[in-house]
């Protein structure tokens, strides 16, 4: 495994994901201390977003790996690959919308945004831009071109925050604005206008990747691209129905003002976990090509090695969140806190996910994805199962454990039914190791004296977070010798 290229490429599309995601942190304070816990204005934005996330998904329907996996096989012709992907992307888009605009009062009743159908409209186009750029966005990556990625993702990340500085801290004070201001719920539905248009400007980056369409489109080509990405489909979708689909169930099984309150303070609490969700995306987006790319006997390798660094950075970050607490808190209004107890089992559920995505390149590599559709469906059904027996009775505590309990047993049935398929020595007793001693080290803080100052705590915590990075300074030192 090239190990350098790994860590060079991570470190680039980590920089545009956890850089952009940084950025949009800063919003988060904004967001909630504009828009107060009991109003129940960010549970529309929590909701929203994750209707978002989810039709990505659909929209995109595994076509990403899809064009990895193609693109790199003997005998395909990469510029057909990615065209032929890019028009399959774009006709359902196009469908999508059409439905969604001839059926918006409807759908947006359904939803329970019926006085605001433009909400439903705004993110019916974002969605679908998202999508077509998704498939741009992993020509890019495809090609090795992390630099033109990351100045793309900065391209939508900059402008947004500008403008949603503009909106909740500018727009109030102006008499001709603050109608449209309270108009929007106070500025909430604006969030996703603002989304909007940075989407739009993202385009103008794209124009040699949207020319790449007239490379044609095989119709033999995307028959096999589809065969292999619909189970491809229900893989992502155990990814994200286990982030997001606790907040579109939540308004339905706790309807009313306390369920929006609930579903802010925990979409708000949440964020602050996702510094895990960063690392595993920035992860993929640079071990995808290399995996894709080795052949024959390199390829168990590569992934062994992949496996036993993703858990070692991410428990990493597991502790760093965990020992900062204290100051990462702050990023939401002290109305929100009362939900931070639910972000260890949160990051937990992410690093599942992180490995059972890891895991599957057992059955992506030998073109069995079918197996990713039944895992990543038992998956789905049983974060569904808790979310709807629990959350009327634990609220959002019954989210996370629902996320906890569907990334585990999908994680574990890909670790056993891999074994049978494809033999892959991974170093357990290193990631073992990197685990018990991460443990140790949650075990010393929680036992540290109750009347201990907090910033003497975090001191000695930082030592400790100090001496696990040592010892992984120590283990890439020998990868590498």
């Amino acid at each position: 495994m090239n190990l350098k290229a790994l860590a060079k490429d991570t470190a680039i599309y980590g920089m545009s994901s956890i850089v952009g995601r940084f950025l949009n942190y800063l919003l988060v304070p904004i967001h909630t201390y504009r828009i107060s816990a009991e109003s129940g204005g960010y549970g529309i934005v929590s909701n929203l977003y994750a209707y978002t996330a989810l039709i990505l998904a659909l929209l995109t329907f595994g076509m990403e790996t899809t064009l990895f996996r193609f693109s790199n096989k003997e005998g395909e012709n990469s510029d057909m690959v990615y065209s032929t992907s890019l028009r399959l992307v774009g006709l359902v888009c196009l469908v999508f919308l059409a439905v969604i605009m001839i059926c918006l009062s409807p759908v947006s009743t359904v939803m329970g945004y019926g006085q605001h159908p433009e909400y439903i409209a705004c993110m019916a186009v974002i969605v679908s831009c998202d999508a077509f750029q998704a498939i741009m966005f992993s020509r890019l990556r495809q090609q090795g071109r992390p630099v033109k990625f990351m100045l793309l993702k900065f391209a939508f990340i900059i402008p947004n925050v500008l403008l949603n500085l503009f909106i909740f801290l500018v727009m109030p004070s102006i008499p001709a604005l603050s109608g449209i201001f309270q108009y929007f719920d106070y500025g909430v539905g604006l969030i996703f206008f603002a989304n909007l248009l940075c989407a739009l400007i993202v385009f103008f980056g794209f124009s040699k990747e949207i020319a790449g369409i007239s490379y044609g489109f095989d119709k033999d080509l995307a028959k096999r691209m589809l065969k292999y990405s619909w189970p491809l489909l229900l893989f992502s979708l155990v990814g994200i129905l286990n982030q997001v689909a606790d907040k579109i169930l939540f308004p339905y099984l706790m309807p009313g003002a306390e369920g929006k309150v609930q579903l802010g303070i925990y979409g708000a609490c949440v964020k602050i976990a996702m510094i895990m969700s960063l690392l595993v995306q920035a992860f993929r987006y640079a071990y995808e090509p290399i995996v894709f790319g080795s052949r024959g006997k390199d390829s168990p390798e590569t992934l062994a090695a992949g496996m036993k660094y993703f858990i070692i950075f991410t428990v990493l970050a597991y502790l760093a969140v965990m020992f900062y607490m204290p100051v990462l808190k702050h990023f939401v209004k002290s109305d929100y806190w009362e939900g931070l107890e639910v972000i260890p089992i949160v990051m937990l559920a992410e690093i599942f996910m992180g490995v059972y995505f890891n895991l599957s390149f057992w059955y992506k590599l030998s073109d069995k994805t079918y197996w990713g559709a039944i895992m990543s469906a038992v998956g789905a059904s049983v974060m569904i199962t808790v979310n709807v027996l629990f959350i009327p009775k634990y609220g959002y505590w019954a989210c996370a454990w629902g996320g906890f309990a569907g990334y585990g047993v999908a994680m574990l049935m890909s670790l056993f039914i891999g074994r049978k398929h494809m033999e892959i020595h991974y170093e357990w007793r290193v990631i073992a190791f990197y685990v018990v001693l991460a443990v140790i080290m949650l075990l010393i803080s929680h036992f540290l004296p109750s009347e201990m100052s907090v910033v003497l705590k975090m001191v000695i915590e930082s030592i400790l977070l100090l001496l696990y990075c040592i010892f992984v300074l120590k283990e890439i030192k020998k990868s590498l010798i």
